[in-house]
């Protein structure tokens, strides 16, 4: 009966983490859509997040990205700012930087070679 107890209880340990080791947000603005995921949960401190533009006019595009928190009572404005890496085929790669735990505003800058700039905007629960 303890071997039985001790392998269902590893079972579900395994499930759960499996289940927390991601990241993974749809972000949209109106016609736009980009896929916001991370292979490891986000964590305080550097996180690399791969950005997928789901619409196809916009996929060989410079994309950015800012993560702020806003000024707090007792606490100063907080931000990130990066630029994406472009992968290829409107999947790009970018490294963020969360200096505490909280929700954080996230805005993706997305401009076409044409000039086009579309923002796209989400929120973060870190």
């Amino acid at each position: 009966m303890k071997t039985i107890t001790k392998i269902l209880l590893a079972l579900i340990l395994g499930v759960s983490l499996l289940q927390a080791a991601a990241f993974e947000k749809v972000a949209k603005f109106k016609a736009t859509k980009v896929e916001v995921s991370s292979e490891k949960p986000l964590t305080t401190g550097n996180n690399t997040i791969k950005l997928v533009v789901l619409n196809e006019e916009l996929k060989d595009s410079a994309v950015s990205v800012k993560v702020f928190m806003p000024a707090m009572p007792g606490m100063p404005h907080m931000e990130s700012l990066s630029e994406a890496k472009n992968l290829s085929n409107g999947i790009y790669e970018a490294n963020v930087n969360f200096s505490m735990s909280g929700t954080w505003q996230m805005h993706i800058f997305i401009t076409t070679p044409e000039g086009k700039k579309v923002r796209v905007k989400t929120s973060l629960n870190i």
